[in-house]
Formats: C-alpha cells, structure tokens, sequence
C-alpha cells in the first residue's frame, strides 16, 4: 500500500555495536597548569584533608566543628585548613568572633566526590567493606 512501511524486521547476527561520544580533543595543558594540577592531587593525599574537603563541601563549619568531627586536635585541623586555604581549595569567612569554612568551588567538589566515589566502587566490586 502506498504511504505504509512493512514493520518485519530481519534478525541480527550479533548484537549492535555501541558508539561512544568521541572526548572533544584539547590542546595538552602547559607544564605549569600540569604542576598546579599535581599540587592540588598532593593536598588531597591526605585522608584527613580530603575528609575536610568532603565535609566542607556539604556545610560550612568552624574549625571546632571539624576538629571533633575527624577526632584530632584543633591546631591539627587549623593546619590543615591553612594548607587548603592556601592551596585555593578552601575559603573562610567571618562571622563574629567564628571563622567559617568551605568549599564553594565545583571543580573541587567534583574531584573529590569522583575520587571518593571511584574507591568506594572499587571496594564493592572487591567485596570489600568501605
């Protein structure tokens, strides 16, 4: 009939091939965006700043606050923070006689998210506890 398709289908003799999205190419980024980029992997290898960046970057918090929460002293915890403020990774601000901390950048979330997330998946295909 004229205007109407068949709709028969013929069997494929293996299943169809998945395209993925080719990555947009990129110039390679310069030796001094690479050593940043390695700095702020070196401020993340620590368990206890990485556990800071985590909890930043869901609520801001006092440095008392954090200190009890990773369950070290305050001074250790105010010296961690320094580090990732200086690092650009943390900010503060004041309110009263309090200094509040956080993350509010998304790239520094993300990364730690992905890296926390990225283990966490890799415990569960071990079946290991995490």
């Amino acid at each position: 009939m004229a205007g109407t398709r068949s709709d028969t289908r013929t069997a494929l003799p293996h299943p169809p091939v998945t395209v993925q999205a080719v990555p947009v190419v990129r110039e390679p980024p310069s030796p001094e965006v690479l050593a940043d980029a390695a700095d702020t992997f070196a401020m993340l290898a620590s368990s206890q700043r990485l556990h800071l960046l985590w909890l930043l970057s869901r609520a801001e918090r006092d440095v008392s606050t954090l200190a009890e929460i990773l369950g070290v002293s305050i001074p250790l915890a105010s010296q961690h923070l320094g580090k990732l403020r200086l690092a650009g990774l943390v900010s503060a601000r004041r309110v009263g006689k309090r200094q509040l901390y956080s993350v509010d950048d998304p790239h520094v979330v993300s990364l730690v998210d992905q890296a926390i997330d990225h283990h966490e998946d890799l415990r569960t295909r071990a079946g290991r506890p995490g």
